[in-house]
């Protein structure tokens, strides 16, 4: 049995399985299940992250429509890896071919090149999740846009504040524990940008209240909560 809430049988039989809901996933109607599914698969099996980047480089080569509905949530599916997981150094080295080759090439202007334009920038960042994307950042990625984060503060109106899938709860000099994005609107907000003092970004749900790491990524608090 593998690790995680799921059972598992054997590797390749859950490979098997994998590739069936690719195929699958090109007759979907509602494909953010689906696509939630498939991460959730290799976060508890990570052998099987380059099992999957392979079947959608092959996917999406040569597709017999290029652009259609069947073609592009293979695309919003390579998206969604991309900013959960990096694959080993030689698929990676294969993927970013696929990605600045293969596609732009024949396709400079299409929806499937601005994804591998996203794909290949997420790949600079992405460097491993605690959890797979919610379904609101499946939504939110497909749409290649970021998501909004509500913020309350003490005393002050609700702040929100976008963040893509890389955005960590980093230090920066005015503000401890938040992001650089969430720091500067909540300072801004709350009047304290020549203060001195050091602020935290909490996570609060009905049983508890704690702070964030510092390199907590934001996209993995908000999919606790879902």
């Amino acid at each position: 049995a593998a690790p995680g809430p799921r059972s598992y049988t054997t590797l390749r039989d859950e490979a098997v399985k994998l590739f069936n809901s690719l195929q699958q996933l090109e007759l979907e109607r509602d494909p953010v299940p689906l696509m939630q599914g498939v991460l959730q698969t290799c976060l508890d099996l990570p052998p099987l992250v380059d099992e999957i980047y392979c079947q959608l480089v092959k996917q999406t080569t040569e597709p017999p429509a290029p652009g259609g509905q069947g073609d592009l949530h293979y695309w919003q599916l390579l998206t969604c890896m991309s900013c959960t997981f990096l694959p080993s150094p030689p698929v990676l080295r294969f993927l970013h071919f696929h990605l600045d080759r293969r596609v732009p090439s024949r396709f400079p202007t299409s929806e499937m090149a601005k994804y591998a334009c996203f794909i290949r920038e997420a790949l600079r960042k992405t460097k491993g999740r605690e959890c797979v994307p919610s379904l609101e950042e499946i939504l939110v990625l497909m749409r290649r846009q970021e998501m909004i984060c509500t913020v309350h503060c003490p005393g002050a109106p609700t702040c929100s504040v976008a963040i893509s899938s890389h955005t960590t709860a980093e230090e920066s000099p005015s503000v401890a524990f938040v992001s650089p994005q969430v720091a500067r609107e909540l300072v801004s907000r709350l009047g304290l940008s020549q203060s001195p003092n050091l602020f935290a970004l909490y996570a609060q749900s009905r049983r508890r209240e704690q702070p964030v790491g510092s390199t907590t990524l934001l996209a993995d608090v908000l999919t606790r909560f879902e």
